[in-house]
């Protein structure tokens, strides 16, 4: 199974949450929630896990909600197939780098490098995204 939790403001991270399920396709169960309504068993069930959330203040995650789950589950993943999206309409993606240093750094086997988008996925961006489900789906 594969568990899809993002954090969205706008509604862009969500739209890339739905395209990466859309490139996960039905290789996979997939479970693709809101983080408000994840809990750390939705990431110990999981085969793989992806994580999303844009860009928030100078670079930061989401401090409401996403933060305190991402703390929530350090230590759940060691050994856990993990990849990381989101969102951003300003800087040059230092967050993601620092989530993925981060997850990596409790023992997350990292799918592929963070995947981040500027504003609305559309186009080539949406393509990103559905390439990136596949990705994750293709990833043994």
């Amino acid at each position: 199974m594969i568990a899809v939790i993002y954090w969205s403001g706008t509604g862009n991270t969500k739209e890339m949450a739905e395209l990466i399920v859309k490139g996960i396709g039905g290789a996979d169960e997939v479970v693709l929630k809101e983080v408000a309504k994840a809990s750390t068993d939705d990431v110990v069930n999981a085969d793989k896990v992806v994580l999303g959330c844009p860009a928030m203040g100078a670079e930061n995650l989401e401090e409401d909600e996403m933060e305190p789950f991402v703390e929530s589950i350090e230590e759940l993943v060691a050994g856990k197939k993990l990849a990381l999206f989101g969102s951003y309409d300003w800087g040059d993606g230092e967050w993601m780098q620092e989530w993925q240093s981060r997850m990596a750094d409790k023992g997350a086997v990292m799918i592929a490098e963070g995947l981040i988008v500027n504003g609305t996925p559309e186009d080539d961006s949406a393509d990103l995204c559905v390439n990136y489900g596949k990705t994750v789906a293709n990833f043994k």
